[in-house]
């Protein structure tokens, strides 16, 4: 069985391929009254779409949205979410299936391709077809409605490492974030990248990244106990987006190294006498599973790209040795536009979790 929906009350699914006509999104559970248009939604998917510089694939796709569903514009002339589900499409304009012949007959070692084929018995081998990271256009174009349910959250991504070489704190600068194509807050360590990145693309490798993400203004109280821990359900859904390999919430794996008073994050009174002030955030805004009112921050980890110009040992549909060159339009740093995904994702995550917070506790 496939699972092509994520939330609870606020459910998205996606759809289609890599070079298919189209892929999408349909958004269900979204509260009516919301102004929507395109417009809204554009900006996300223009930061997140390929081509942009040649750090990145260079497939040339516009990834415009359409919203088919979901909206009506009232006597005022806004559009407005109606709280039916609200389908989004985006065309696929610049397909080279062509690229794909050798993938047909041999799996890519480190791809989706022979699990695929286990699975199913038979693959979409033009692009990966729903293993692509294309698809992630989509969960971009619903992030875009998450937000909207959520206003006084706000959300921020940057790459924070690339072939494990990391950003300097001191260095840290969100203005340089939009000023890079690295989406770097540290401009020193983007001038370095340029180097590492053109030199794998040219070596025909490529590089894996770690993409930090907090969302401020996440009041306290959102999240469960147990069986829907908002750190779960937003290590899931990051776990969800394609080439993603670890995810840490808070210090993540560094707590481990640390003793009980050094991981604790202590109170004092707050300003108004009932909400404490927190001195530390080792917790990543999330304790028992529930949101602390700190900034929600969390950690994920992209694996270099599989499809590369290196020959790597493999072995045919058939079971016979061979050796595999990927052609084609590839991102040397999947990573890289992994930034406006993981927003997207956690968008989705949160919004969802404010609509069940107040399903239960009103």
């Amino acid at each position: 069985m496939s699972f092509n929906t994520f939330g609870r009350v606020l459910r998205f699914t996606t759809w289609g391929e890599s070079h298919g006509p189209a892929l999408g999104a349909v958004v269900d559970g979204c509260p009516p009254g919301i102004a929507l248009s395109e417009s809204d939604i554009q900006p996300y998917l223009d930061a997140r779409k390929p081509g942009t510089s040649r750090f990145t694939t260079q497939r040339r796709e516009a990834d415009e949205v359409r919203i088919l569903s979901g909206v009506f514009a009232g006597n005022d002339g806004i559009q407005r979410t109606t709280g039916t589900p609200i389908s989004l499409m985006i065309e696929n304009t610049d397909q080279r299936s062509k690229d794909y012949s050798d993938v047909a007959q041999s799996y890519r070692p480190g791809h989706a391709d022979y699990a695929y084929d286990a699975k199913y018995g038979f693959r979409d081998y033009r692009g990966g077809g729903r293993s692509s990271a294309r698809e992630t256009a989509a969960r971009v174009a619903a992030g875009a409605v998450a937000r909207l349910i959520v206003p006084g959250v706000a959300i921020r991504g940057w790459v924070s490492a690339i072939g494990g070489d990391e950003i300097d704190a001191a260095n840290f600068d969100a203005n340089e974030i939009g000023n890079n194509p690295f989406f770097c807050p540290d401009a020193h360590a983007a001038k370095r990248w340029e180097a590492m990145v053109d030199a794998a693309r040219k070596d025909g490798s490529s590089l894996g990244a770690v993409v930090t993400c907090e969302a401020t203004g996440v009041p306290a109280g959102w999240g469960a106990p147990l069986y829907a821990k908002l750190d779960a359900d937003l290590a899931a859904g990051m776990m969800g987006i394609n080439a993603v390999k670890g995810v840490e919430i808070g210090d993540g794996f560094a707590a481990a190294t640390l003793r009980g008073e050094q991981n604790a994050d202590p109170m004092r009174p707050g300003a108004d006498g009932s909400t404490p002030q927190f001195e530390a955030n080792h917790a990543g805004g999330i304790a028992g599973g529930i949101s602390t009112g700190q900034p929600v921050r969390l950690r994920v980890a992209f694996k270099p790209t599989s499809s590369i110009l290196i020959p790597v040992p493999t072995v045919t549909r058939d079971g016979h040795a061979s050796e595999i060159v990927t052609k084609g339009r590839h991102d040397p740093c999947v990573g890289i536009r992994g930034v406006p995904v993981v927003e997207a994702m956690m968008a989705l995550v949160l919004a969802d979790h404010s609509m069940l917070h107040r399903a239960q506790c009103g």
